[in-house]
């Protein structure tokens, strides 16, 4: 979608097609169909920058719940573009600062902006893009949000009368994904300047900690178990050196390196009655020691994210099994052991051993009517496998 394509959505006639292509979708019409029905009326061009519009919103919903039917995308903006729950936390933070204002060095398509000026933040923001600046600017309209935006280089924008300053470096090159930081946009030797300040950048949730600068606390972000990134915070946001951040359906909690009595202070031990996974958040932190003390347990492993305590604990930090039996780890004693106990669907956990769970599956051919979870690792350095049940 170009430039000229997008202003045009947003006419009176624009408008008027993107509720007719969100009917006809709406009514079960395949693509084919609905956009047959809109070439009656229309250009195939705008036929398809319409039902594209459309599809996106379809798309966005998992990312920005009911705000998604009243907001525009691009495919890859949307793709770039921080889950709403995670921007609102963010922005919660913004407010617990008191930032009162706030740049955001690379908008996209607006959805941290979004969330800020919810927030009651005055924004603005600036992206290399034309399109995406006029959809995000589209955005905040749509959605009765103050805030400015144009196009411009955020390497060379003056934020200093900002409360705060707000970057997500882009993380792909016309190859794809990068996972290296010299090929970021803007690079990271920019992103070590942005934080001598007060500020926050968003990174990905696989950055190195060595590459964290001295004073800049890290906070590494899970939404509903699935980690979404990690987020540095520079200057008077810094609180702690490290946090692990998970959202669910409970609400929001946090851990942090305060929290964290160290590997010696926990030690390996013995499996337990008990069993905890860690969140992928509090494993990317290194705050699995700090689950271990919370629920009174140890490591089963020095170098595996289990813990294992004899005693049951709820915690939004960890997912809780019981300990039913330890089998035998050999894979012919253990199809065995299963078929004993008439285990036919298997969920099988693994970390610290060489197993590819779907192939084991295949190789067990187990065909029982209970349902099973084993667990597959090692305890202070031996192969293990442990029947467990979630609580």
């Amino acid at each position: 979608m170009d430039l000229d394509a997008f202003r045009w959505l947003l006419t009176d006639d624009g408008q008027a097609l993107l509720a007719e292509a969100t009917a006809l979708v709406d009514s079960g019409a395949s693509a084919l169909a609905a956009g047959s029905a809109l070439r009656r009326t229309t250009s195939a061009e705008r036929a398809a920058v319409a039902l594209t519009q459309v599809e996106l919103r379809g798309r966005a919903a998992a990312k920005f719940g009911d705000l998604a039917p009243r907001m525009y995308f691009t495919p890859d903006a949307l793709e770039q573009s921080t889950r709403l729950r995670v921007a609102e936390h963010r922005a919660g933070r913004y407010t617990a600062f008191e930032a009162s204002s706030l740049i955001d060095l690379g908008c996209g398509i607006g959805g941290d902006l979004i969330a800020a000026a919810r927030a009651g933040i005055v924004c603005a923001g600036v992206d290399l893009d034309p399109v995406r600046v006029a959809v995000a600017e589209a955005n905040l309209a749509a959605l009765g949000l103050a805030g400015a935006v144009q196009v411009a280089d955020a390497t060379e924008v003056d934020h200093r009368a900002f409360d705060l300053a707000f970057a997500d470096p882009a993380r792909r090159t016309g190859a794809g994904r990068t996972f290296r930081v010299e090929d970021w946009t803007p690079p990271w030797t920019w992103v070590e300047g942005l934080l001598r300040r007060d500020a926050c950048v968003k990174v990905a949730p696989g950055i190195p900690h060595a590459l964290i600068p001295e004073g800049v606390e890290a906070e590494w972000v899970s939404d509903e178990g699935e980690v979404k990134e990690a987020a540095l915070w520079a200057g008077r946001t810094a609180t702690v050196a490290r946090r692990a951040t998970v959202i669910g359906p409970g609400g929001l909690a946090s851990l942090t390196d305060e929290d964290d009595p160290g590997p010696a202070a926990v030690g390996v031990r013995p499996v337990g009655a008990h069993l905890y996974e860690p969140d992928g958040a509090v494993i990317r932190a290194g705050l699995v020691t700090a689950v271990a003390a919370g629920v009174g347990g140890g490591l089963l492993d020095a170098k595996i994210a289990y813990v294992t305590s004899d005693s049951a604990f709820r915690s939004p930090f960890a997912r809780g099994y019981r300990v039913v039996e330890e089998l035998p780890y050999r894979e012919k004693q253990l199809k065995a052991a299963l078929r004993e106990r008439g285990i036919g669907r298997l969920t099988i956990k693994k970390r610290g051993v060489d197993v590819v769970p779907d192939q084991l599956r295949k190789r067990l051919a187990l065909s029982g009517d209970a349902e099973g979870t084993i667990v597959l690792t090692r305890v202070a350095g031996v192969g293990t496998a442990l029947l467990v049940e979630p609580f």
